[in-house]
């Protein structure tokens, strides 16, 4: 089945995704199905351009930024802009993730430590004298 097109329907179920999602990713030109009326075939091409949109989406990036990136394909470098963006973009986006990770860590320490004031302020107050 990797070199057919396929339904809507299969789509849906080999990315776990529904038609919805298929259609509003249609209508942002981030895939572009044969029609034939009202049925839509994938191509191997949209299969994977929908795997990077999903995997795009999981790292964080805006869907504006997931066509950008897709748009930048060319055969005539081998993909070497597309490449270059797609690498530096991930890498902004690593380094804002550890960032963040970093904030939410911190937050957490302080979170506990001032569940851990309360636990003794609550202690001393509920001891008998």
């Amino acid at each position: 089945m990797l070199n057919e097109e396929m339904t809507i329907r299969q789509m849906c179920e080999a990315f776990d995704v529904t038609p919805r999602t298929l259609r509003f990713y249609e209508a942002k030109e981030l895939l572009s199905p044969i029609r034939q009326g009202q049925k839509r075939l994938y191509t191997k091409r949209d299969r994977a351009r929908l795997k990077l949109i999903l995997r795009g989406k999981r790292f964080g990036f805006s869907l504006e930024e997931i066509r950008q990136l897709l748009d930048l394909y060319s055969m005539e470098d081998q993909n070497l802009m597309q490449l270059r963006s797609v690498y530096q973009a991930a890498q902004d986006r690593l380094n804002d993730m550890i960032g963040q990770r970093t904030e939410l860590d911190e937050a957490i320490h302080d979170l506990q430590d001032q569940l851990k004031w309360g636990e003794q302020v609550l202690a001393s107050m509920t001891k008998p004298e």
